[in-house]
């Protein structure tokens, strides 16, 4: 799939629901609402991701160049490299790309969004170099885009610190159903990239390793329910995961001064490119957010989710989650759109109502897929996507489904 038929899509499907409100409904600010939004997303593009953005990435490029001459991040690859070189058998063994990988992976779990992104950038960047067809996305990047996508995360520290705010009497009530569906999402995303690209997921090793990281989620979960307070899971999971990335920079600098490296110059070295790298995504982030803009701004989610009540409606079924839908509905296309839609949920229809823990379960089962998409193929220049797009809304789906249904049985 490209990109371009994509964007445009957006575009004039935006455009006629806007002309659609214009000429049934009378809507004489629909236009204007259109309009102003294209100029706040073209803004937020450039102001509030790509320039702090390349903060984060020289610092982030830096360190990982500075693990990279320490030979930490080689190291981390010959661990996994026995399950990665079955589901991305692209990739050579102890090629820097596991590395970053893992690092990315890494972060996303326990919800470092500002140090997953450079080690993402990075990963794709490796990956890249593999690549023989510069355009177009390899089936390594693929496969590592959809897990991202995935947003596979044990905490949902945000969600859970908002659903406080909003003054929510548990919380941390959602922790394990966004962890479930998370996890469900994960699940999804490898098996629909694995049969696209024929990778055998009933090999020892795949299998051993699935089931030591679902063995190990559950357990975790155990421990969290069975051993530590509500208010306790918060503080403990804040307190563990910067301690966690404190580590990985403490043992990145004493391993690089232990082989004689001169740190400074390594990090120098390494972030000069994270500037760099923040120009290169400026465009493909306005062009894909102002588009998502137009898309959201002229209605079209109130029209989708009117269409799914009455289809559900119709057939008979429960429709007490519709209200809920419009942050799975955004979850795909924008992090802040969900997330102001979530807050929306527990505003209008209280923090511990259904609706409003089920919008908490869907913002937390997935991610951006397409910004992630704009971001990290727009930084090595793919502009051919082929099926990540397809198998990365295969995953969000998973987990929107698997959200409903340990809502109802949670909280139903």
């Amino acid at each position: 799939m490209s990109l371009n038929y994509i964007w445009s899509g957006f575009f004039l499907v935006g455009f006629a629901a806007a002309f659609a409100q214009w000429l049934f409904l009378g809507d004489t600010e629909i236009f204007k609402k259109v309009i102003d939004g294209t100029f706040d997303a073209a803004r937020m593009g450039v102001m509030d991701i790509a320039l702090p953005l390349a903060g984060v990435m020289t610092l982030w490029l830096g360190l990982m160049n500075i693990g990279e001459k320490a030979g930490a991040i080689g190291w981390l690859a010959k661990i996994i490299a026995p399950f990665f070189s079955r589901i991305f058998p692209e990739v050579p063994k102890d090629h820097p790309a596991t590395g970053h990988m893992v690092m990315n992976f890494s972060a996303n779990l326990l919800g470092l969004d500002n140090a997953a992104t450079p080690f993402g950038l990075k990963a794709m960047e490796s990956l890249q170099s593999l690549n023989p067809n510069k355009d177009e996305a390899s089936n390594a990047q693929i496969m590592f885009l959809v897990l991202h996508t995935s947003g596979l995360t044990l905490i949902p520290l945000a969600i859970m610190a908002q659903r406080a705010i909003l003054g929510a009497a548990d919380p941390s009530d959602i922790f394990i159903p966004c962890m479930i569906a998370t996890y469900a999402a994960t699940l999804a995303g490898i098996v629909a990239v694995s049969i696209r690209q024929r990778i055998n997921l009933f090999d020892r090793v795949v299998l051993l390793w699935l089931g030591g990281m679902t063995t190990a989620i559950v357990a975790l979960i155990w421990y969290f329910t069975q051993f530590l307070s509500k208010g306790e899971i918060e503080v403990v999971s804040k307190v563990v995961s910067n301690l966690i990335l404190m580590s990985v920079i403490a043992i990145f600098l004493i391993g690089a001064l232990r082989k004689g490296v001169n740190v400074y110059e390594a990090f120098i070295e390494g972030a000069k490119g994270g500037i760099q790298t923040s120009l290169t995504v400026i465009p493909y982030l306005v062009g894909m957010l102002v588009a998502i803009s137009v898309f959201r701004n002229a209605g079209v989610f109130g029209f989708i989710v009117s269409g799914f009540e009455w289809i559900f409606s119709a057939l008979g079924l429960r429709t007490d989650f519709v209200p809920a839908l419009p942050t799975a509905l955004m979850k795909p296309l924008s992090g802040s759109g969900s997330k102001a839609m979530m807050i929306d949920a527990m505003t209008t229809y209280g923090p511990d109502s259904f609706v409003g823990r089920l919008a908490c379960i869907f913002q937390g089962s997935a991610d951006t897929t397409f910004y992630i998409v704009a971001l990290y193929f727009g930084s090595v220049g793919i502009r051919k996507t082929r099926y990540a797009i397809s198998c990365g809304l295969i995953a969000d789906l998973a987990g929107v489904l698997t959200a409903i249904g340990v809502a109802y049985l949670f909280f139903g």
